[in-house]
């Protein structure tokens, strides 16, 4: 979580606000997202004292109280153990989003295998609240738990291209997963951050700018290795730990045990064709407008999103990418532009290949600081209205992804992911400081209540709010209550608790 100048976020799972400016036609940085699990089993515990996987406690037995041995944890841990007041502390337990700078975690371990892994949650499991770390970019700082432990899974990064499947850490970030699979000629449906982790994108559904042609990340998905909070290895697939399988694709980071690794489905490394279209000030509703019909239309191919910037006037940018050659794109983007009561100011279209498009939608790493929400929209919104909402309001995007095409195919409860019916995915962005994060919060939450008025409801997981309303129903709808039922499945005792957990 280090880099440049700042950007910042963004929607495609992670792509921060300045990378998706640029997808909109003006240069961007990128980042943003939330966090989970990650990893890599490997054989089991080694002379740590702790009890192997198989010999470990049993769902049904209550994980032991009082503080854990921090010396000991320390002693048995191959990645370390930072304590406060410990040199690197405040470096590591930073998450991406500086807001959270003063959240002080009571440790932070680095774990660099599935081992490490379980012997933090052998060690910790009911006694104090554990959060799995992969790129850090949980928009509520969930990844950073005031007097919790902190599971970094980021040295777990492996991408290991196999013929048609790739085996990667739950830790490796979006940047070094898109480079291995370039290599090897294959890709995966993700984000654009390039620091975001793998783990994170993914349990929460994994909307990116092949989306509508490849569908979700979660929907790549083959299998997963998980440390649930009994401290037990398991493989979750659709023939081992099913109910779990069908919760870790789409039911959000955190919930249900610690991801160790992955293991995905890819495609054949498409040719891509980027575009950026630039709208004149006061254009916004119309073009708003135009873009919400166009998109539905559209063949699951191309790929768009629209911004509508804040302020006095209100601004708006299109921009995306299509599966194919520039010459197809062309009379696509005709007919949006043709009906957008205004023509464009600059358009910019570029033949690329798969890593060069994904690095294209990619930006600055640099930590951003922000607060965000979002709105699921499922059949077009009155335009004036959203617009309406962003009217002076300087600084605040809102950030509209389409969807469709291959997320749409799986009925909504084939998987734990329930927006499949949506039309577009909307983030509320808006920078903030520590000074002015009050004002800014209350903001985003008039655009959220605007929104919702206007017709976009439900909830984005990978875009957590601690402050949106009915967040449970927002995010999961009727899957809810199945993912309540695997989570008390596999923790009963809520050892992965946090402040929107599903069994909150």
């Amino acid at each position: 979580m280090t880099g440049q100048p700042a950007g910042r976020p963004h929607v495609f799972d992670h792509m921060d606000r300045r990378a998706f400016l640029r997808v909109a036609g003006v240069s961007a940085a990128g980042a943003v997202a939330a966090a989970c699990g990650s990893g890599s089993p490997t054989s089991p515990i080694a002379s740590t004292g702790v009890a192997p996987p198989e010999t470990s406690v049993p769902p049904s037995s209550r994980p032991p109280t009082g503080p854990p041995n921090w010396d000991e944890l320390r002693s048995q841990l191959a990645g370390g153990l930072l304590r406060p007041g410990g040199d690197g502390y405040d470096t590591a337990k930073r998450a991406f989003n500086p807001l959270f700078d003063s959240n002080n975690p009571v440790a932070v371990a680095s774990a660099k295998s599935a081992q490490d892994v379980q012997t933090c949650v052998q060690a910790a499991a009911g006694r104090v609240t554990l959060a799995a770390r992969s790129g850090g970019h949980c928009y509520a700082g969930y990844s950073v738990p005031e007097s919790g432990l902190v599971v970094d899974v980021a040295a777990m990064n492996q991408v290991d291209v196999q013929g048609t499947q790739a085996v990667i850490g739950a830790g490796a970030k979006l940047k070094d997963v898109y480079a291995g699979l370039a290599a090897a000629g294959r890709a995966l449906p993700a984000g654009s951050c390039p620091t975001v982790g793998i783990a994170g994108l993914t349990l929460g559904g994994g909307i990116g700018v092949l989306a509508r042609k490849y569908g979700l990340t979660c929907d790549h998905l083959s299998s997963a290795q998980v440390v649930t909070a009994d401290g037990k290895l398991v493989t979750a697939s659709a023939s081992s730990e099913p109910d779990l399988f069908w919760a870790l694709r789409g039911g959000g980071g955190g919930n249900f045990g610690i991801v160790t690794e992955f293991t995905f489905d890819t495609d054949p490394a498409p040719n891509l064709t980027v575009f950026s279209l630039h709208f004149p000030a006061g254009s916004a509703a119309g073009v708003l407008g135009a873009w919400q019909e166009w998109i539905a239309a559209m063949p699951p191919e191309l790929w768009a999103n629209i911004v509508i910037s804040g302020g006095s006037p209100v601004q708006c940018r299109v921009g995306g990418c299509y599966v194919g050659a520039p010459s197809g794109l062309n009379t696509l983007l005709n007919n949006l532009t043709a009906n957008a009561g205004a023509r464009p100011t600059q358009r910019t279209v570029k033949a690329l290949d798969y890593l060069g498009a994904m690095n294209y939608f990619s930006g600055s790493s640099a930590r951003q600081s922000f607060v965000a929400s979002s709105r699921i929209i499922t059949s077009p919104v009155d335009p004036a209205k959203m617009v309406a909402l962003a009217d002076g309001r300087t600084g605040m995007d809102l950030l509209i992804d389409g969807l469709g095409g291959k997320v749409g195919e799986p009925a909504k409860d084939a998987t734990a992911f329930w927006h499949r019916d949506a039309l577009a995915s909307v983030q509320i962005y808006a920078p903030a400081t520590t000074k002015t994060r009050s004002g800014v919060t209350q903001s985003v939450g008039d655009v959220v209540a605007g929104l919702a008025a206007a017709g976009a409801g439900g909830g984005y997981v990978n875009y957590i709010d601690p402050a949106l309303p009915d967040w449970k129903a927002a995010y999961y709808g009727d899957n809810a209550k199945r993912l309540q039922d695997v989570a008390k499945k596999y923790d009963p005792y809520n050892v992965f608790r946090f402040g929107q957990s599903v069994v909150a």
